[in-house]
């Protein structure tokens, strides 16, 4: 464990600059044996605009000590439980979602200790997991997960999402997945195949994420299997009662955002079609590495 263990943290978070994380973090960090220097941090960190009960940090810290404690053997297996529970306790728009200074913040200054028990390899944990993009970096890649996965209020579907690492690694990267239809059609059919027993689950949803990307834009899949229109005042009312709510259940998924479910019909034609797209497509088995939290 880092040995950021029992430091005192802020509050409530703020927003670090990636120009900071460059400054400031160091191969000693990045491995764990070092704390981060807070002083420097938080003088480099800047407050969020409005001090709110959805900022608060001590909600996230305990969810992350749960998840430190329950998954100790298997740091990659937390993803799928945190992912939902992150989303609903940060609640946040899409917009304040894609700040990664709230993400540099949350990775430099609350929780190091987490990035480097989940995500160190053999030696070091890579930059991008504390800075990065939203599908690499250690807490963007799980509420973007969430974002990205949920079925309106439901996040059953981020879980399985979460089941396959290269689903985070390789298909978030797609542009096709702001299509909501397109996003839960690729569950489906990843559900599919692990409820069969399919082997190699990992390369399949490589070669389904190629196929799909190639196959199409977010424009085809649009016109193919239209998405209902997203009621996001729904959206606005989930963030409002993040002030009066009780934290979420650790046994127990939370509800979302209950900002209209997806099209079944939308979903059903897509998946026929992406399965249709992974038969055709070659399937590239990667040579055996040695397991990493890394993943």
């Amino acid at each position: 464990m880092s040995p950021q263990t029992n430091v005192a943290h802020p509050f409530e978070l703020g927003l670090l600059p990636d120009t900071a994380v460059a400054k400031f973090l160091t191969r000693g960090m990045q491995s764990g044996q070092e704390n981060p220097p807070l002083v420097a941090l938080r003088k480099a960190s800047s407050p969020l605009p409005t001090s709110e009960a959805r900022w608060s940090v001590e909600p996230v810290r305990v969810l992350l000590d749960v998840a430190m404690e329950r998954f100790v053997e298997k740091p990659a297996e937390a993803d799928g439980w945190l992912a939902p529970r992150l989303h609903a306790t940060l609640r946040m728009t899409r917009a304040e979602a894609a700040d990664s200074r709230i993400w540099n913040f949350l990775a430099m200054v609350i929780a190091p200790d987490y990035v480097v028990w989940r995500h160190k390899g053999t030696e070091i944990v890579q930059t991008s997991r504390f800075s990065g993009p939203h599908y690499t970096q250690a807490f963007s890649r799980l509420w973007w997960a969430a974002e990205l996965f949920r079925d309106g209020d439901d996040y059953r579907p981020v879980e399985v999402a979460c089941s396959v690492q290269d689903v985070l690694n390789t298909t978030m990267r797609l542009d096709v997945i702001d299509h909501r239809p397109t996003a839960m059609a690729i569950i489906r059919v990843l559900e599919q195949l692990r409820n069969s027993n399919a082997a190699r689950l990992g390369d399949r949803v490589n070669a389904l994420s190629a196929a799909v990307n190639a196959a199409g834009s977010t424009l085809l899949y649009d016109a193919l299997a239209p998405d209902d229109a997203v009621d996001h005042d729904a959206v606005h009312d989930w963030i409002s009662e993040a002030a009066s709510i009780a934290p979420v259940h650790w046994d127990r998924l939370p509800d979302g955002p209950d900002d209209g479910k997806i099209s079944r019909h939308a979903v059903s034609t897509l998946v026929s079609l992406f399965r249709q797209l992974l038969d055709d497509a070659p399937i590239r088995q990667r040579k055996k590495a040695p397991i990493s939290a890394d993943a």
